[in-house]
């Protein structure tokens, strides 16, 4: 009862003092690893391609909760073969409260992903090493810089739609 009291008092006082984002938990929503040619795949002695794709879910549960879904989908070919696929989907439960429209946007496109990321990393990793394969670590993502550039592509594809509303493309990011 009393926890439930100092969490109610730490709520209040964070409406009274502006902003509040909080982790609320952090979750693997679904992961994937394949290894279609295995065990021949190990002999193989060509330079491994790899190719990541990367995408980003955000669902509002209420008014102040966001589900943050960060998916990254890595496979590694040699020579047009497939060695491994990798699919991650580590998602997170955000508090925000007290922030405008845009800053909420921003919060929920590159704060959240960058909490986010490093369980990722690590998962995906992990996996690939399970699998039979050299350690691989994901090179650090500029979030900022990815953010910025989908809202650089929401403003052109409003200009040639005739300005349709950002709530029509916000999911694109």
């Amino acid at each position: 009862m009393s926890e439930e009291n100092v969490n109610g008092a730490a709520a209040e006082a964070a409406q009274a003092t502006g902003p509040a984002f909080t982790v609320e938990k952090i979750y693997v929503k679904d992961v994937s690893f394949e290894v279609p040619g295995a065990p021949g795949v190990f002999n193989e002695q060509a330079q491994p391609q790899l190719q990541m794709n990367l995408n980003q879910s955000v669902q509002r549960l209420n008014d102040n909760a966001f589900e943050v879904v960060l998916g990254i989908t890595l496979t590694c070919n040699s020579d047009d073969k497939p060695l491994y696929l990798v699919e991650v989907k580590q998602a997170g439960v955000f508090g925000l409260a007290g922030f405008d429209a845009q800053t909420l946007d921003g919060m929920l496109g590159t704060h959240c992903p960058n909490v986010l990321y490093p369980y990722a990393r690590q998962l995906i990793s992990e996996l690939i090493q399970s699998g039979g394969f050299p350690p691989f670590f994901l090179q650090p993502i500029n979030f900022d810089a990815l953010y910025a550039e989908g809202l650089r592509q929401r403003a052109a594809q409003a200009g040639q739609n005739g300005g349709l509303a950002d709530a029509e493309t916000a999911g694109n990011a």
